[in-house]
């Protein structure tokens, strides 16, 4: 009785593990892209709403589920923090799994 006790506490320990792991997959809504935009590499400005927004020389980890769509531009989804608000400080790109490449108005001198 005390082995099969064992067994069952057993299986489902290992039942209940399995389903956590495969839901981490499905939060994702946003496609990662194979290469990024050549002229995100080339650091040049994509235009929002009239303004210049420069591509910084990092990344932020950031799950899909945080971020909101704002448009596109030359083919590419713009996204903002779903905590921000307009004015945004940053606009994100997606560059990988969890990845988004931040954007920054320059500031004046």
């Amino acid at each position: 009785m005390l082995k099969n006790l064992f067994l069952f506490s057993l299986i489902f320990f290992v039942m209940g593990c399995s389903n956590i792991a495969g839901n981490a997959g499905a939060l994702q809504a946003y496609q990662v892209p194979e290469t990024e935009a050549s002229w995100i590499r080339n650091g040049e400005p994509l235009e929002f709403e009239g303004s210049l927004w420069y591509p910084a020389d990092d990344v932020e980890s950031l799950l899909d589920s945080e971020v909101y769509k704002v448009g596109d531009y030359k083919g590419v989804q713009i996204f903002v923090e779903k905590r921000d608000v307009r004015p945004y400080n940053k606009l994100y790109t997606k560059f990988d799994r969890n990845q988004f490449r931040y954007f920054e108005k320059k500031k004046t001198e």
